[in-house]
């Protein structure tokens, strides 16, 4: 009888499976532009074909590969095609996606330079990459990370313990018991990822000082409250509703000013400031202390791939400091320092691939090119008779019909329709579709296709509304 690792060591060396996959990969990547942008009901009702007992024997691959093909690819969301514009989700450069199916097979652990010195050299490479693209000072480090969620925590931990380290208090060893006071000040638009990070840091929810914000969603900087050496101010380089950017140069500068520690939530706009005509969005942001942004979103890397920026390295790697007698640091980039995690897969690998590709004309012509597509579809529903409630300054549109009901049903059938997909948002106390341009794939063609979809979600909204109120 065949033992396990015999027939694995045999999958390996006639990588018929590989073949199997990157067939159904190659051809999925054909596909998607046509398909339905979010499963079809039958797709998701085949879903319930993977719940199962947990077999007993030892399976054959190429079966489950095919099940796994067969039920799974048809419930997937289109999100890498051109007309997905649900969340601020990228779609995957080529290059980067080559490198990934690479790194998979290398299958890193990207702790130390130890583990991998090729991790830890790209990340370094990245590290000033991502300064020179992003215009920020040599001072400022990199930690790779899942996405922004956990990069918001790494910035706030840094300004944490530095806030803590200048009232003469180590967090690390007393925690909070009998601690000083630190005030957390943010825009009442601020992203959930920040309030999530606040909560687990132990700062507290009800301890926000919340600042009021204008019709865009930008901090109104009149109501800042009086900061100090004790502050954390979160600041937004793209509200993931309107799209919108805070005074960054006028409100850091109020910061700096007073020692306060200034952290720029930038999980998708925080890349305007690598293009030419949208880096007057981003001004001021060098004198910011730390920022989180993703690769996953704008830059279309492939999934996840987070960033955290800091230019306190002392409080960055002693705020998330793990160690242990069997860990051997190195004078190079031990990656582990720069994170809560230890063992990490080796993002740096797809994300170097995708920066050495596109370069900076690449990266500048990227986020330009999703400005253009977002500024045509806004303009475009406009014509149609949409109200479009927002500035469209990057990548986010706002829509809504006449009727909060009507925006409802028009999302609900413009969902159903499969031809493209946008979610929901409250705005201004209005129901909108949020629409989100986050794709190199999406084109002129494919906003003229969404439109056209919209138009005719309208039309079946305002039937089913005429028939419910003449029943």
């Amino acid at each position: 009888m065949t033992s396990l690792r015999e027939k694995m060591h045999q999958e390996m060396e006639d990588k018929s499976i590989f073949d199997q996959v990157q067939k159904y990969a190659f051809d999925y990547a054909r596909q998607v532009r046509e398909r339905n942008v979010f499963p079809t009901d039958k797709a998701l009702n085949d879903l319930n074909l993977f719940t199962e007992d947990l077999p007993q024997s030892i399976g054959d691959a190429g079966e489950i590969l095919n099940f796994l093909y067969q039920f799974g690819g048809p419930a997937t969301v289109a999100q890498t095609g051109g007309r997905y514009y649900g969340f601020v989700n990228g779609g995957v450069i080529p290059a980067g996606l080559a490198a990934r199916w690479l790194s998979d097979f290398w299958d890193q652990n990207a702790a130390l330079f130890m583990t991998s010195p090729l991790a830890s050299k790209l990340e370094a490479v990245c590290e000033t990459w991502l300064r020179q693209l992003l215009g920020l000072s040599e001072r400022v480090v990199a930690g790779f990370v899942t996405g922004s969620s956990l990069a918001i925590f790494c910035g706030l931990a840094a300004a944490r313990y530095r806030i803590f380290q200048n009232n003469n208090w180590d967090i690390n060893k007393k925690g909070f018991y009998g601690a000083p006071k630190v005030r957390i000040v943010a825009g009442r638009h601020a992203h959930g990822t920040v309030i999530k990070a606040i909560s687990l840091l132990g700062f507290g929810i009800d301890n926000i000082e919340w600042i009021d914000t204008d019709s865009e969603g930008r901090i109104d900087s009149s109501k800042i409250p009086e900061l100090d050496k004790s502050s954390i101010l979160i600041l937004q380089a793209g509200n993931v509703r309107s799209g919108a950017f805070d005074a960054f140069e006028e409100i850091c500068a109020k910061a700096n000013e007073v020692g306060a520690w200034v952290h720029v939530d930038g999980a998708f706009g925080l890349w305007a400031a690598a293009s030419r005509q949208l880096k007057h969005l981003t001004k001021g942001i060098e004198r910011a202390n730390s920022y989180s942004l993703d690769g996953h979103k704008t830059l279309n890397t492939p999934y996840d791939n987070g960033i955290v920026l800091c230019d306190d390295e002392e409080a960055l790697t002693n705020a998330l400091h793990a160690s242990g007698s069997y860990i051997s640091f190195s004078e190079n980039k031990d990656g582990m320092l720069y994170s809560p995690e230890m063992s990490r897969r080796a993002r740096s690998i797809e994300l170097w691939a995708t920066l050495k590709y596109l370069g900076k004309a690449g990266v500048d012509e990227l986020v330009l090119g999703l400005h253009q597509r977002a500024f045509q579809i806004a303009e475009e529903l406009k014509a149609e008779g949409f109200t479009i409630l927002n500035d469209v300054v990057f990548n986010q549109v706002l829509v809504a019909c006449d009727s909060d009901e009507l925006t409802i049903q028009t999302m609900q059938n413009v969902q159903r329709s499969g031809e493209c997909w946008a979610g929901g948002a409250d705005w201004a106390g209005k129901a909108v579709i949020r629409i989100s341009v986050c794709s190199w794939v999406t084109t002129k063609e494919d906003i003229t296709h969404s439109v056209k979809a919209f138009v005719n979600g309208r039309r079946q909204a305002l039937g089913s509304l005429n028939l419910k109120s003449n029943q």
